[in-house]
């Protein structure tokens, strides 16, 4: 095992980094990606400085993947721009503006309301008797804020 481990050249490095680059590709979670980018830099470093120790080589591997990874995280947050869909995955912020007649009271700040085939937990500043027209005003976790339209409750018919 230790003769293996001595034999590690910069071949293998560069070869690890690809399969780490390629493995991304079915791993979600853009990790994979930066070690790879650690690994093939090690390698270069090996092709620079032969016949480091293996023990040398893996710390090198190390702190590039360290410092990859959150400099790989950064640049991607600096890069993150606004896509044709802003709430995607937000399905409860497609509600916001909305307009609904309360089927059931709100009390104690809480209540529910059926929109479409979804039944979602209301969270308000007030209480308000079923039959009150409603706005959804924004979400609080997995809650519609909402605010009453107007002071009156309407009747069910």
């Amino acid at each position: 095992m230790m003769e293996l481990l001595n034999d590690v050249t910069f071949w293998h490095w560069m070869i690890l980094g690809v399969v780490l680059v390629i493995a991304e590709a079915l791993v979600p979670g853009a990790v994979l990606v930066w070690l790879g980018v650690a690994a093939i830099v090690t390698g270069l470093v090996e092709l620079l400085v032969p016949n480091m120790g293996w023990q040398i080589q893996v710390l090198v591997f190390s702190v590039l993947s360290i410092v990859s990874v959150y400099a790989g995280r950064a640049w991607m947050k600096r890069r993150a721009t606004d896509n044709d869909h802003p709430t995607l995955n937000k399905r409860g912020m497609d509600y916001v503006g909305r307009r609904y007649v309360l089927t059931e009271p709100v009390v104690n700040g809480t209540g529910h309301l059926k929109v479409d085939d979804t039944i979602w937990k209301l969270v308000s500043e007030t209480d308000y008797p079923a039959g009150t027209k409603i706005t959804v005003t924004g979400m609080e976790g997995m809650s519609l804020r909402v605010e009453a339209v107007d002071a009156n409750p309407v009747t069910a018919s």
